[in-house]
């Protein structure tokens, strides 16, 4: 679950629904972008399915004593985390091994995963690095910058997504989620570094650009009260609460 906290309420956004939003945007993408057509809808599937794993940890949102908030997709539980990370890659692979070997890479990269010594973490790891070399075998051969440049889109996309959802509409830099400040760590092109604004509350700039024009994207969330939460406890009060949508509007050129 993707959380933002406000005075009232945390908005909440299943982290499906995010990575639906980060396919909108991937397929917006200047086709130039993706080196050629080969693999591109593969691409696009892995991105539209990169948090498959969080469907079945979303159903049923959790409360973080620790924290006195919900749980988020950062300080989630590991062991079922990781459980579910295995069994959406899984269910991926079924249906497009490309788009599986991407994903997978997007996982086992995570700084927490790749750098960790806690016995999950490695196994894990371990576990995605065979698969990689189990898919890349069968897909053979593979460009390799092709490969690598269809990941830098998938998480430059997560990005886009969560800069939409981490933030309030309309932001100013100074109140932007840190991680997006000074922009994003995925460069495309070497030497290039991606910087997204708030140019109104319904519309993002992104420089340099990235989008053949100017497009319209939504994410589903719900804002649940922090009142209802006390009085039902979260998963009741977040069943209460209706889905709304927040539309994204995404600049061709940077104003």
């Amino acid at each position: 679950m993707i959380i933002r906290e406000t005075e009232q309420a945390y908005v909440m956004t299943h982290q499906h629904e995010h990575a639906r939003l980060s396919g909108d945007i991937a397929k917006r993408f200047h086709a130039h972008l993706f080196l050629g057509e080969e693999r591109r809808e593969d691409a696009l599937h892995a991105v539209y399915e990169h948090d498959r794993a969080w469907i079945t940890m979303d159903d049923t949102p959790i409360w973080n004593d620790g924290s006195g908030a919900p749980y988020s997709f950062m300080d989630y539980p590991l062991r079922p985390k990781l459980l579910c990370y295995r069994d959406g890659i899984d269910e991926t692979e079924r249906g497009n091994a490309y788009a599986a070997l991407l994903c997978s890479l997007h996982y086992a990269n995570f700084e927490a995963i790749r750098t960790s010594d806690q016995p999950e973490m490695m196994a894990f790891r371990q576990h995605e690095l065979e698969r990689q070399a189990r898919i890349r075998a069968a897909l053979a051969p593979l460009d390799e910058a092709t490969v690598q440049r269809h990941l830098r889109i998938l998480r430059l996309c997560d990005g886009l997504s969560l800069y939409v959802c981490l933030n309030e509409p309309g932001a100013d830099k100074a109140r932007e989620h840190p991680w997006y400040r000074t922009g994003f760590d995925t460069p495309l092109v070497a030497g290039e570094q991606y910087v997204a604004h708030w140019a109104s509350p319904l519309e993002i700039g992104v420089a340099p650009t990235l989008f053949a024009e100017t497009f319209t994207a939504s994410v589903r969330q719900k804002q649940v009260p922090k009142t209802l939460i006390a009085e039902l406890g979260l998963h009741a009060a977040f069943e209460r609460t209706s889905w709304t949508e927040q539309q994204a509007t995404f600049l061709a050129e940077m104003n």
